[in-house]
Order: structure tokens, then C-alpha cells, then sequence
């Protein structure tokens, strides 16, 4: 035992602290993957709320006396506007203050507008419970991210991949839930029943995290560190931000433009519409923590490969029979998805812990905000189509606009690259050992 204790003693030479002994390592471990499997069902829960309305379109529109998609549609860009808006200055606090509360207050105030939007009377009611909604979305992306990246130095995109399979979870459950309850039920109910599973699901969280008795702050209030100190770290940074938020852009238009072509185009019903959605999103339990782990000795090969191949399925996806989409689209998914945890990884590894909050605050303000654009803007184009929205020929070319946007966004990876050695970060295999971290402190 004597033996074993000895080889427990690491020093941590970023951190300053000295820990030794084998059970205080092994308490470590359990709360390093306690952690872990949190966020994993808190992101299940965040993009359950992302996509739950994108089958119901339809009989939104119908309820409220809509003129257009395009106003249903924007229902779901008001909820991510003011999910993406918030997120540097979520970024900030997740540097700062604690990442358990900064979850969990999240995800109350995020199901919470669901319950509201189910007993919205008129659209305006109904966009401001969505702007509550996305506000409360946006605790989670920069305090879990920062969070994971800081238990996981070492196999960063495996424990991504993991935290990816929530991702997955809650956009496959999301669309096919509220198209099944909705069909029989209309759809207030699926939402507000999502919207109290939510606030259960808070509540659980509250019980079952653990947070240090007493915390040290990641960065110490008075002192001011800098996200990037050269224009040139700048310029890098916000060249991949803005290359990936054209993939942003194709991954949120694929999902709204795909409910309205099988409805439309392939004479899908709402619970047809719903599931097949759903197939986006279930092969990305699989290949989140395949491919994370993979990139982890590869991150711009394995990253490339997966976006050119979901390239390719977005353009050959309007060309298929109607009985093929759920199969198109699953394996969309299954390359899509897996690109999120992939590039979260890299550009975590590219900026010290320090900043992470930030810089994956911003990341996501200017990526998804211009991506979320796509639901609103999708809903104007598919009204233009006019008698050709029932031709699914008269969908190729959004569908081709989206496949380019992928394949352009790669651009990001050289910008990420770049930064990376630019800060001096190296590469991921040369960063600490998974037990040489601290003393779990749940911030």
C-alpha cells in the first residue's frame, strides 16, 4: 500500500498544489466523472428545449393566425437570440463566480419558459417566454464547457465526446416527443410538460452536485487577465468564430428546412416529421464520444473528415425518396454532431483555463447568433418558393447553400490551429496527466 500511495504523489505544476494520497486521488476520480455525467444530462436538457418546437411549426402557425413559416419559424430564432446573446458575459461568471449554481439556475429559468409558453395567449407572449427561455439556456454552454475542459486536460475530446452524448439524447427527444403529444394533445402540452421535467431535473441536480466547501476562484476578482493579448491572437480567434458559425448556420437551417420540405415536399405527418428528426440526432450517441476520442490524436484530420461527409449527405439529402430520409439523416448526424465536441476541445486547448468561460462565451455569441439566423431566414425563403414548396426539386438549392456553408466553415480549423501554437499551448498529448488534477472544486 505504502508503494501505491507513494506513486499517487504528484505535484501540479500549473495550480500549485501538492496532493498525495490514494484515496484523496480516488475521490478525485469520482467526482471528476460525478461531473461529468451531470452536464451530460443538463446538455440533454438544453437542446431538448432547442428543438422541441421545430415539428410544431405548422400548428403554431395555425393557433396564433400566422401569415407566414417565417413567423413561426422566428419563435425559435428569438429563443436562440437571446440564448447566444448572454453568453460572454455567461463567460464571465463562469470564470468567476460557481459553475454548479450558474447551471442550475439555468436550467429552472430555461424550463421555466417552456411553462410559460404553454399558456401564452397571443405570438408576442409567446416570443417574450421564448426570450426567457434561451436567457436561461445560456448558463450552461460556458460554465459546463470551461468546467470540463479543466477536469480533463488529457483525453479533452473523448470527454467531450462524452458530455456530446446528452447533446444527442436531447435532440433526438426533443422533436420526436413533442411531434408524438402534440399530434393527439396539440402542442401546448408536450411543451409544457417538457417545461416541468426541466424543473424536476434542476431540482435533482441541486441534490446529486457536489461543490468544495470552500472554492478558490478560478481568477482571482482583482485580477484583470486579458482574453487574447495580441491583435494577431484577435484576428485568429475571430476568423475561426466566424468561419464556424456558417456550420452553425447549415446544422440549425438542415433542421428547420427539413420539417418544412417533409411536410411539404414529402407529405410527412407531424408525428412522421417529428421521428424522423429525431434520427439527426440519435447517431450522434455514438459517434460524440467515438470521434471526440479519436480527434484526441488528430483533432483537424478527424474534424475535416466529419464536415465533408456531412457536406456531401446535405446536398444528396432532397434528391432521395421520402423513404430514405431517416436513414440520410441519421447519417448526417452521426458527422455532423460529432464535429461540436471536436472543436470545443480544440479551442479549449488553445486559451488557458483562466479565460476558457470567456472565450467560449464569445465563441458561441458571435458563432451562434449569426447561425441562429438560419431558422427565421429559412422560413422566408420557403414562403418565395410559392407553388414550388410542394416540389422537392424546388429545395435543392437551399439544401446545396447549406452543404457549401460546411465545407467553408473548415476554414476555422486553420484559424484554431494557428492560435493554438500562437499561444504557445502545443499540442493536446503534451498536456498533464488526468490524476495530477486538484482537489475537485465543482466551479
Amino acid at each position: 500500500m505504502k508503494d501505491a500511495t507513494a506513486k499517487c504523489r504528484t505535484t501540479i505544476t500549473e495550480s500549485g498544489v501538492v496532493q498525495t494520497g490514494l484515496l484523496k486521488w480516488m475521490d478525485t476520480e469520482a467526482h471528476r466523472k460525478r461531473t461529468l455525467w451531470l452536464c451530460t444530462v443538463l446538455h440533454a436538457f438544453t437542446h431538448v428545449y432547442h428543438v422541441a418546437l421545430i415539428p410544431l411549426y405548422l400548428l403554431i402557425r395555425k393557433d396564433f393566425s400566422l401569415t407566414s413559416d417565417g413567423q413561426a419559424t422566428f419563435l425559435v430564432t428569438a429563443m436562440g437570440v437571446s440564448y447566444f446573446l448572454p453568453s460572454y458575459f455567461m463567460g464571465i461568471l463562469a470564470d468567476r463566480a460557481s459553475r454548479k449554481k450558474l447551471l442550475a439556475v439555468g436550467l429552472i429559468i430555461n424550463a421555466a419558459g417552456f411553462v410559460g409558453l404553454a399558456f401564452a395567449q397571443n405570438y408576442f407572449i409567446a416570443v417574450l417566454w421564448l426570450v426567457v427561455a434561451g436567457f436561461g439556456g445560456s448558463f450552461y454552454h460556458p460554465a459546463a464547457t470551461a468546467l470540463i475542459a479543466r477536469l480533463y486536460p488529457v483525453n479533452t475530446g473523448k470527454a467531450f465526446g462524452k458530455v456530446g452524448i446528452g447533446a444527442a439524447i436531447g435532440f433526438f427527444v426533443g422533436p420526436i416527443y413533442s411531434g408524438w403529444r402534440a399530434e393527439s394533445a396539440g402542442w401546448r402540452q408536450p411543451i409544457l410538460e417538457l417545461g416541468i421535467i426541466g424543473l424536476i431535473g434542476a431540482a435533482a441536480f441541486v441534490w446529486l452536485a457536489v461543490e468544495h466547501h470552500h472554492p478558490k476562484p478560478i481568477a482571482a476578482p482583482d485580477k484583470k487577465i486579458g482574453l487574447f493579448p495580441t491583435p494577431l491572437l484577435w484576428l485568429l480567434f475571430l476568423s475561426a468564430s466566424l468561419a464556424f458559425c456558417l456550420r452553425d448556420f447549415a446544422g440549425m437551417g438542415m433542421a428547420t428546412l427539413s420539417s418544412l420540405f417533409l411536410q411539404r415536399a414529402q407529405d410527412f405527418s407531424l408525428k412522421q416529421t417529428g421521428l424522423t428528426l429525431g434520427c439527426i440526432y440519435l447517431a450522434s450517441v455514438i459517434s460524440n464520444p467515438l470521434f471526440g476520442g479519436l480527434s484526441d490524436r488528430g483533432r483537424t484530420r478527424w474534424t475535416s473528415a466529419v464536415l465533408m461527409m456531412s457536406a456531401i449527405i446535405i446536398f444528396i439529402f432532397p434528391r432521395l425518396q421520402g423513404s430514405w430520409a431517416p436513414f440520410a439523416l441519421a447519417a448526417y448526424g452521426f458527422f455532423f454532431m460529432a464535429s461540436y465536441p471536436m472543436v470545443e476541445a480544440a479551442l479549449m486547448e488553445s486559451v488557458p483555463d483562466e479565460v476558457r468561460g470567456r472565450v467560449f462565451g464569445l465563441f458561441i455569441t458571435i458563432g451562434g447568433l449569426l447561425g441562429n439566423l438560419s431558422h427565421w431566414l429559412i422560413g422566408i425563403w420557403t414562403k418565395n418558393l410559392g407553388a414550388r414548396a410542394t416540389d422537392p426539386a424546388g429545395y435543392f438549392g437551399l439544401y446545396s447553400l447549406l452543404a457549401l456553408f460546411v465545407l467553408l466553415s473548415l476554414t476555422g480549423l486553420i484559424g484554431l490551429r494557428q492560435l493554438r501554437r500562437k499561444e504557445g499551448r502545443g499540442d493536446a498529448t503534451t498536456q498533464l496527466d488526468p490524476a495530477t488534477l486538484p482537489s475537485p472544486q465543482f466551479k
